[in-house]
């Protein structure tokens, strides 16, 4: 009679951990820490944000969505070793918000194998938009048009003596071709252009270059750290170059780690200014962020706020039991859906969502204003 007791109670257990597991896996690779960290973990609140409210309310169709988050370091190998890892052991319906460009890069043949959807990269590569990644939905602008807006911003100041620092990698070379665009534009050329090793940044020998070159200006195609050290070596060399750079540094998390270099630092935005509530979506995010005692929501929770609400109604779309296939086929019929503000479409020949591109400066606050 005990052990009929207590395998009733072990499978009245068994049966209420099962009602509280989520039924919809979804998975993220990432560099939670590393050198963006900061902003990793910023993008992935916001899409918690939005992703825990819709939990609350009892899920998509009945099934609550889980995040599986796995860190990857910031490092190529160990993201397509978690995405490997998500896909075939955790059997995930879709993956979401990775961070990188070659990271993302790697990854895609498992989504072309498995067949699974991504949806909202953190990353603006072109090579992600044209020619079409079949299973790659993205979100947000592409970083050359951001670094295209930049340089024609610069211009527009009176600013023609404008330097190029970029990672040696896909993500250096795709700012580069949107910077070089603004500049053929203004018919200017680069004052200084130059790369360095995303493995091991040294800028000691740029900054002198920039500080020969008299550059005015300075966009630093860079991630976290390295734009970071990049700003300390050039102000150490002597520069007083305007320095930019794009929204994969628009984190809090990223203007605490400048400390008093912050000041007047151009960073591109690929979302709605955060403190505008004229925005339903920005408005939506401040509301749930002051349920959880949050005070701000940073420009890189909006990004992941925005990821989420197209992963959710992707997923809702998807009906019950939602599989790959149908999540993929969703997002693909999805035409003019209104996110707050914002309309993101997909079809079978344009994965690029959405295409709004602004620039914010950080004040004395340590905030970004526009």
């Amino acid at each position: 009679m005990k052990k009929t007791t207590n395998w009733c109670a072990a499978a009245v257990l068994l049966m209420l951990a099962q009602a509280g597991q989520a039924q919809i896996l979804i998975g993220q690779t990432a560099g939670f820490t590393g050198a963006v960290g900061a902003g990793v973990k910023e993008t992935t609140e916001g899409a918690k944000l939005y992703l825990d409210a819709v939990n609350a309310k009892g899920g998509v169709n009945g099934e609550k969505i889980e995040l599986i988050s796995l860190d990857d370091k910031f490092e190529v190998k160990l993201a397509a070793e978690n995405a490997q890892k998500l896909i075939e052991d955790n059997k995930v319906v879709a993956m979401f918000l990775t961070r990188g460009t070659p990271h993302t890069e790697g990854i895609i043949p498992l989504l072309d194998k498995y067949g699974v959807p991504l949806i909202g990269p953190s990353t603006g590569a072109m090579v992600l938009h044209q020619p079409v990644r079949k299973h790659v939905f993205n979100v947000r602008a592409p970083y050359q048009r951001e670094a295209e807006k930049a340089v024609t911003h610069l211009n527009s100041m009176g600013i023609t003596r404008i330097g190029i620092v970029h990672a040696d990698d896909s993500f250096g070379a795709d700012g580069v071709t949107g910077a070089q665009k603004g500049l053929t534009t203004a018919k200017l050329a680069p004052a200084v252009l130059e790369k360095y090793d995303r493995s091991k940044p040294d800028f000691t020998a740029i900054a002198l270059k920039v500080v020969q070159a008299n550059a005015q200006a300075v966009l630093m195609v860079a991630s976290g750290q390295a734009v970071v050290d990049g700003i300390k070596a050039l102000r150490a060399a002597g520069s007083t170059a305007q320095i930019v750079t794009l929204s994969n540094n628009a984190s809090g998390g990223f203007v605490k780690s400048l400390g008093g270099d912050g000041k007047g630092v151009i960073v591109t935005q690929v979302f709605p200014y955060e403190r505008s509530i004229a925005y339903p979506m920005v408005k939506e995010a401040q509301e749930m962020a002051k349920a959880k005692g949050q005070s701000d929501v940073s420009p890189a929770m909006l990004e992941g706020f925005a990821a989420a609400k197209v992963l959710v109604e992707g997923v809702r779309r998807a009906g019950p039991k939602p599989s790959r296939e149908k999540i993929q086929a969703a997002l693909e019929g999805m035409q003019k859906l209104d996110i707050g503000g914002l309309e993101v479409s997909y079809s079978p020949k344009d994965h690029s969502g959405l295409d709004f591109a602004d620039l914010s400066i950080i004040g004395t606050d340590g905030k970004f204003k526009r």
